[in-house]
């Protein structure tokens, strides 16, 4: 029996207000003049009338809602009503908390094929057309994973139960022969195994894998070889980096970024503060004697490409659990946030496929879905969110780059044991809790080793669940881990249990999982898809079985899922077992180490790169500041910041959005501890522009960037560790390896010089779109080659640490740093439709001196604002300062140190290792001796009147503050 229940407002409605602004933003001209809504919960189980009754007065608040049980309230006056639910599968987590309460007010237990479904009719009224109304639901909706219906005033609204109807799964697996023809071998790994999706295969590892199973004397079986695909795949192996490049015969990871950190932490000595790098689910450094702090950064760009909220929402909580898998699990103290998006504006039409069925969303609807899925993901975890970054180019317009990080703390040890290390051992329990296996995240990790296209799987999307996540990290860190109730954990992720299991299974020796033991969401799945899929808020636990018991009593307090599903073993092998029948036997080192290696080879690209005549420049320096300030790479992005809750926890020093302005900070600083005045600095830097003529450049201007804001907010660059996340495009072409190898060498080279170690990081490498127009032709963007490095510091004293908002009238203000004439790839050049030729150099040596010369001078207290000069040159600086402070600055820029001379060049170029300080009076003379040896220029002071006052080489420029804050706030104006 199906029951529905409809929960409307008693008062004005919030969120149907935003759905009325929301359209009538889109769509100005649409006769839309009001718009109501209910929301729908639909019973799939035998309850009573009574008990619906019983479960409807809990599921509306009885002061702001009213329900009906009987059918749906509808509005004296509506033109169209508008159903939108999730399809058949897609993860429904208002659904099942809804359940839950149902289960807990009514004492009905569910069975596992009934379940609550959650949907919402928005009722539209006005002078609307049927046309308009299916746009509305166009823009309401995403087709991947959601169903939207249409229905006029007066027709009924029937009832929908989005059930997932399987067949059943016969007790034998699929054996695959791979004795045939290179061709049909290329065509199984493009499109999978009769048509499942990629495997993402090259033909040598098809043709070692053949050989393998031809020495076993049998054909694999399709749990084998989708086992095998996801573990070789690019987004697991990291197989670019991995394998020898031209010269470097060790790999690009191995050379250049493990080589970089080996080399940094033998030079430090005894005053190495780093634990644990490149070998768990995140690095982690020394925070104190007690404390070690972690740190991880993730993508989720390509399922974020297909449904922005599910993408992003799984970046978050994903890289939560890699910090709840660190060790024996770090509590997640901070999430951050990056996302590289096309311009919002942007309305250009793209197809997946030739006959344009398949259409990626707006840009600007990929925005507002990534920035809503982080949302999701760290407010209803409870972490807070204090910094992240918004970065937009046409280049991301086919596949958004989405960055999602996790800051964790976890205590050196509790009762003996380091709870940074751990080893399941033979003997132990595979136990997998937290939510349950359906078809969502199938071939996400080989569906994120290919290009966006018309094959890419709808299945390979997942939606998180934080909420039951939530439950059990509250579970492991507060409970089961200092009780030291398992021996190892691991997240999830990639590949799901085959992922996890098998690399845990490493350090035991071997398993055996019996596959019948997994709780699913829904019967009728395969044995291959049980073992593949990624569906989210699981984890994998070694536990011996003597503590199982006491395990499983916590996580039942808690209402975590937790199941028994196989051993750990030492036998050398991965047996997977359904039914009591083997589907997957293979040998440990096969699994992981038979991937053949390939010799890759990369070619310079050709490119031509000049200056800009004189015609082409500017010559309205202040229009051209307001303007520069009006872009969305520079302006405001206070509309997500303010999003994202960043007091939980109670550990902010500085804030995402600094000063009476409110301006987005480059930096953030944590105290995790509240005993300790010791904290956590957090930053970034990322240069993608600049890969247009140099990735070498782009890389170290990436990494300058990164320590610089660090440093302005009170880091030493003595104890900053730094994260690489790599995201390429056609990364398999010679010109993209060579542009590679170039950002990897520069990794090194500024890594090293400035002592910072690698203790993490990422890539992906495929972050192309190949689609079609609106008019149907074929096209192919590929995102620019871009590299985010995160920054994690320890600060002894948080007091000390700094903002960039000028603070009073009458302190000084001074550049640190060399002003050159370097404009290429600059925000300025890219307003005037450039690139440019001089892209900004890194000077490693006189950078680290002014870096350790600021940090001695912040530690003395001698600092009031630090602002790292980037993305719009001083300029931009200048009035972001002012902006945050709501005060005025008066500066000479007609000579600063460096080689810029005209009027642009000073204002915009984008020289790194500078940075924007202002001291107070008093401190004058102690700062600049402070600054004794390094480039420093004292330019002006605060003033009280507001407007920005700019003498530079062959003009004046006088901005009022007004006009800079309107400017500033402008572009993003309609999201506030």
């Amino acid at each position: 029996m199906t029951s529905r229940i409809a929960v409307t407002s008693k008062i004005e409605d919030a969120r149907a207000h935003a759905y009325l602004q929301k359209l009538k933003n889109v769509y100005p001209k649409s006769g839309l003049t009001a718009l109501s809504g209910a929301s729908i919960y639909t019973i799939d189980a035998q309850l009573s009338p009574e008990e619906v009754e019983h479960a409807a007065k809990r599921l509306a608040n009885p002061v702001t809602e009213t329900y009906s049980t009987v059918d749906i309230p509808v509005p004296d006056s509506y033109a169209y009503a508008i159903e939108i639910g999730y399809l058949p599968g897609v993860t429904d987590n208002v659904g099942h908390t809804a359940q839950e309460t149902v289960e807990d007010c009514t004492g009905w237990k569910f069975a596992d094929n009934e379940h609550v479904y959650t949907s919402t009719v928005l009722f539209l009224g006005g002078a609307i057309t049927a046309d308009e109304a299916a746009s509305f639901a166009r823009e309401l909706h995403n087709p991947l994973i959601e169903r939207a219906s249409i229905f006029a005033a007066g027709k009924e609204i029937p009832v929908v139960v989005p059930k997932v109807e399987l067949s059943s799964v016969p007790a034998n697996v699929d054996e695959v022969n791979l004795d045939v023809s290179d061709e049909e071998l290329q065509k199984i790994s493009k499109e999978g195994i009769q048509g499942r999706g990629p495997l993402a295969l090259s033909l040598s590892a098809m043709h070692v894998i053949r050989d393998h199973f031809k020495h076993e004397g049998r054909n694999p079986t399709d749990v084998e070889l989708e086992s095998l695909a996801q573990t070789w795949s690019e987004h697991c192996k990291h197989t670019i980096f991995a394998d020898p490049l031209d010269e470097v015969e060790g790999g690009l990871y191995r050379t250049y970024i493990k080589g970089a950190t080996e080399k940094i932490r033998k030079e430090k000595g005894d005053k190495d503060f780093c634990v644990s790098v490149f070998k768990d689910n995140a690095g982690a450094i020394a925070f104190d004697e007690e404390y070690l702090v972690t740190h991880k950064v993730e993508t989720h760009n390509s399922p974020s490409g297909l449904d922005p909220f599910g993408g992003s929402v799984t970046a978050i909580v994903g890289v939560n659990r890699d910090c709840l898998g660190f060790g024996l699990g770090a509590k997640p103290i901070a999430n951050i946030y990056g996302f590289c998006v096309a311009d919002p504006t942007d309305t250009t039409e793209l197809f997946r496929d030739e006959e344009k069925s398949q259409q990626l969303l707006p840009a600007r609807r990929i925005l507002e879905g990534v920035i809503h899925g982080i949302n999701a993901g760290g407010n209803q975890s409870g972490i807070p969110t204090p910094l992240g970054f918004l970065a937009v180019d046409s280049s991301y317009r086919g596949k958004p780059l989405v960055f999602g990080g996790t800051v964790g703390l976890i205590p050196r040890q509790r009762n003996g044991v380091k709870l940074f290390e751990k080893k399941a051992n033979a003997g132990d329990y595979i136990v997998m809790l937290g939510g349950r296996v359906g078809l969502d995240g199938i071939h996400g990790a080989t569906f994120s080793s290919v290009e966006l296209s018309k094959g890419s799987p709808a299945t390979a999307v997942q939606i998180g669940d934080p909420i039951t996540q939530k439950k059990f990290s509250d579970a492991i860190v507060r409970e089961a881990r200092d009780a030291g109730l398992y021996s190892s954990i691991t997240d999830d992720g990639a590949g799901g249990l085959s992922g996890s299991v098998g690399e845990m299974a490493r350090e035991s020796g071997g398993c055996v999982v019996d596959l019948e033991k997994v709780p699913l969401k829904y019967p009728g799945l395969s044995p291959w898809q049980i073992w593949l899929s990624e569906s989210q808020e699981r984890m994998t636990l070694a536990v011996p079985p003597s503590r199982w018991e006491a395990l499983k009593q916590i996580f039942d307090r808690h209402d975590v899922e937790a199941n028994v599903i196989g051993e750990f073993t030492d036998s050398g092998r991965v047996v997977v077992r359904h039914s009591g029948k083997r589907v997957m036997d293979l040998s440990l080192d096969f699994l992981h180490d038979g991937r053949p290696v390939e010799q890759q080879k990369s070619e310079e690209p050709v490119r031509e790169h000049a200056e800009l005549s004189d015609d082409k420049r500017t010559h309205d320096v202040a229009a051209t500041i307001l303007s520069m300030l009006s872009r969305p790479n520079i302006g405001s992005t206070s509309f997500i910041a303010q999003q994202y809750d960043h007091e939980v926890q109670g550990t902010s020093v500085t804030k995402p959005l600094q000063g009476r302005g409110r301006v987005s900070a480059d930096a953030g600083v944590m105290q995790p501890l509240p005993h300790s005045q010791k904290g956590i600095v957090l930053s970034h830097g990322y240069a993608p522009w600049y890969s247009q003529i140099s990735t070498y450049d782009m890389a170290a201007a990436a990494i300058d960037t990164a320590v610089r804001n660090a440093v302005a907010a009170g880091a030493s660059r003595d104890y900053l560790a730094i994260l690489d996340n790599f995201c390429w495009s056609t990364s398999d072409t010679p010109e993209r390896l060579y542009e590679l190898k170039e950002a990897a060498r520069a990794c090194y080279d500024i890594a090293t010089a400035y002592g910072t170690p690698f203790i993490s990081g990422k890539d992906s490498m495929f972050n192309d779109f190949r689609g079609y127009t609106a008019s149907g032709e074929k096209i192919h963007i590929a995102a620019l080659p871009t590299l985010l490095v995160s920054t994690l510091g320890v600060v002894e004293d948080v007091s000390k640490s700094v903002t960039l908002d000028f603070k009073r009238v009458g302190d000084l203000a001074y550049l640190i740093g060399e002003t050159n004439d370097e404009l290429g790839g600059s925000e300025y050049y890219s307003m005037l439709g450039e690139v440019g030729a001089n892209v900004p150099k890194v000077d490693v040596k006189k950078n680290a001196a002014a870096y350790d010369a600021l940090s001695g001078a912040i530690s003395k207290g001698l600092v009031a604002s630090a602002l790292g000069v980037g993305r719009g040159g001083l300029a931009v600086a200048l009035a972001k300062s002012s902006v945050a402070g709501q005060l005025g600055v008066q500066a000479d820029l007609s000579k600063l140190p460096g080689n810029a001379k005209r009027d642009d060049s000073v204002l915009f170029s984008e020289s790194q290792g500078r940075i924007l300080v202002s001291v107070r009076r008093s401190a004058q003379k102690e700062f600049e001796d402070a600054l004794q040896g390094v480039a420093l220029a004292h330019i002006g002071e605060v003033i009280q009147a507001h407007e920005v006052s700019l003498a530079l080489p062959k003009e004046k420029v006088e901005l009022p503050l007004s006009a800079l804050n309107e400017s500033y706030r402008s572009f993003f104006k309609q999201w506030q």
